[in-house]
């Protein structure tokens, strides 16, 4: 079914090793290989190549997997093995990177609106920072009301305090946990494929035609975008991290046919 050269061969049985060694040894594996975050106890430099090969269950890696097996080995017959390898793992690394700053930056929004709020308690305000910081949290509007009509009440004041403390301190350990998949280097195969291959079609399981490549890429990017932004409830999926993996392949592509008619 699949025309795997060399390259892509490697990496599969690579990740499938590492995946059948993590589920005998989960908890060991995954404190040393995930991406923590910077600051993080559990954070080691080595985690920007470890956390690319271990993956957060059996879908998980089959969707990246099956990701690299379709659009890696055209890639690779065009720009050899030694180029498609060092493509992979830029993404791979510069996707972890810049989603550490992300996390980073998300840390200190929250942190710095919660100081904010602390420093000014007022009704309006603890319901702005719901609304803007825990939409998916509810139950907060009938002390925002009760603040509002009675500000000086250190009882409701302690109460949003605490409820603010608390949602901060959730949000700041739901986020403290290692990122671990390939996605984001397979992102950036994605979009290496869309941009070498635009008008390429596509036969995929959940669209009903076929779609070229340019505009599956676009849309797919489309949506995790929005997806980061507006997250649900019980969404794990580092999101930004796929942008990142786009971005990074973008930059690696435009610095590689700088100057050449083919880069490859």
């Amino acid at each position: 079914m699949f025309n795997l050269t060399p390259t892509v061969r490697s990496l599969l049985f690579a990740n499938a090793f590492i995946y059948l060694a993590q589920v005998a040894f989960l908890p060991q594996i995954m404190q040393i290989g995930a991406l923590y975050p910077i600051g993080s106890p559990y954070f080691q430099p080595w985690q920007f190549i470890t956390y690319m090969f271990l993956h957060g269950g059996l879908m998980h890696i089959f969707s990246n997997m099956f990701g690299l097996v379709s659009f890696g080995p055209l890639l690779e017959q065009r720009w050899g093995s030694q180029r498609f390898l060092t493509f992979w793992m830029i993404c791979g690394i510069g996707a972890g990177v810049l989603y550490e700053g992300v996390r980073f930056y998300e840390g200190q929004q929250v942190e710095k609106a919660r100081q904010e709020f602390v420093a000014q308690p007022s009704g309006g305000g603890f319901a702005e920072f719901f609304r803007e910081y825990a939409p998916s949290y509810t139950g907060y509007e009938t002390l925002a009301r009760a603040m509002e009509s009675d500000p000086q009440n250190q009882d409701y004041i302690g109460a949003a305090v605490k409820s603010v403390n608390t949602v901060v301190s959730e949000m700041q350990n739901s986020k403290s946990g290692g990122m671990v998949g390939a996605s984001g280097a397979l992102f950036g195969l994605l979009f290496a494929f869309a941009y070498l291959f635009p008008n390429t079609e596509l036969m995929l399981l959940f669209f009903p035609f076929p779609i070229k490549a340019k505009y599956f890429v676009g849309l797919y990017a489309l949506y995790e975008l929005y997806a980061g932004v507006h997250r649900t409830p019980g969404d794990n999926v580092a999101h930004f991290a796929h942008l990142a993996g786009l971005l990074i392949g973008f930059i690696v592509l435009k610095f590689w046919e700088r100057g050449r008619q083919e880069f490859y």
